[in-house]
Order: C-alpha cells, then sequence, then structure tokens
C-alpha cells in the first residue's frame, strides 16, 4: 500500500496516527507530496487531495475517515468501535475533529491573504467553541481509540499553525490530555512540519 499525504494536513495526520497506533506502518509506503503540484495525486484521487490510500489491487481510497475503516479493518477492528454508544462517540468525535480542523486550515489561510476580519470571525469561533466542547468530553490519552486520536488532532494543528496562540488557557483537562497523546510514539513520528522549501 502507498499513502499520499502532506506533513502540514491533520487529515493525513490522523491517517498515519491509525496506522502507527494499528501497527500497519511498515506495510504502507508512505509519500510525501505537495497536493497542488504533484500531477500524480489528481489520476489517483479526482479531487487531488490528500490523503489518498493506494490499496495493493484495489481501488484507490480518499478521504481520511473512509481510509481510517479501512485501515482498521486490515487489523482486526481495534480503533473503531462497531457497535453501541462508544460508536456514535467515535464517530461524532471524529466529524467534529475533521469539521473544526477544516475551519482552522481555512482560518490560517483567510490570516495569510488578508481575508476580511467577519469572513474570519467565524471561522475562528467554530475553533474556539470546539476546543471548548473538547475540554468537557471524558478523554484519556492511555489507550486511546479513534475518539481520542480524532480529539487530539485540533490541538495539535492549533499548536502548529499558531505556536504563539495559548488555547491552553481555561481548558486544563484539554491540555493535560493533548501532552499525553503527543508523547505517544505515534503522534511523536506524524508531527506536523513544513515541507522543504517553504
Amino acid at each position: 500500500m502507498q499513502l499520499f499525504f502532506a506533513s502540514t494536513s491533520p487529515f493525513a495526520r490522523k491517517v498515519r496516527i491509525v496506522a502507527h497506533e494499528l501497527g500497519l506502518w511498515e506495510r504502507i509506503t508512505m509519500v510525501e507530496i505537495d497536493p497542488w503540484t504533484d500531477g500524480r495525486l489528481r489520476a489517483m484521487n479526482p479531487l487531488a487531495k490528500v490523503p489518498t490510500l493506494v490499496r495493493d489491487g484495489g481501488e484507490p481510497l480518499y478521504d481520511s475517515a473512509v481510509i481510517c475503516d479501512y485501515l482498521d479493518a486490515c487489523a482486526g477492528r481495534r480503533l473503531i468501535p462497531q457497535d453501541g454508544e462508544r460508536r456514535w462517540r467515535a464517530l461524532r468525535l471524529q466529524a467534529l475533529a475533521a469539521d473544526a480542523c477544516a475551519a482552522a486550515g481555512r482560518l490560517f489561510a483567510g490570516e495569510r491573504r488578508g481575508e476580511p476580519e467577519p469572513a474570519r470571525d467565524r471561522l475562528a469561533r467554530a475553533v474556539e467553541a470546539t476546543l471548548d466542547s473538547l475540554e468537557g468530553e471524558p478523554l484519556a490519552g492511555d489507550a486511546p481509540c479513534l475518539a481520542e486520536i480524532c480529539a487530539a488532532l485540533l490541538p495539535g494543528y492549533c499548536d502548529f499553525r499558531w505556536p504563539d496562540r495559548d488555547w491552553r488557557a481555561g481548558r486544563p483537562r484539554l491540555a493535560a490530555f493533548t501532552a499525553a497523546m503527543a508523547a505517544r510514539a505515534s503522534f511523536q513520528a506524524t508531527r506536523h512540519r513544513l515541507a522543504a522549501g517553504t
């Protein structure tokens, strides 16, 4: 299998963390690309977005939620609960984190482009409200499932994009949880970083 990813993408990071946690890391060739300029990507994914997983003998898969579900199936269903309230919680937090990370990405890009404040304000409120919501979640960093992995994505992405902004103020439980998750080998191996030359 090949995973096409960008090291700045929280969605690609989620898939890489899941692969690491499931013990599938060695079975996947990690291919770092620039999704804006690499022509190979659109040939595999009409949206030309990362992550994209090229399976051995199968159609490519895209969208981080789909890829995580596939990898979990390959590993015998260890991270995504298959029924009951634990499943709905995991899927809810996955959706919340995905939308919040998308808002954070748009906010960062808008700040760099100097977009008008009203356009950025709604995105900023979405990010802050999600962080507040995560502060109230019962999260444990010692034996994470998909819910915990997803809950740690937004704080990590905020640290990457805005290292001088203190999202931890007033959120001690989320700060402690994020620190515990950041210490895991899967999070250490997949840290956000700027691509060479940027």
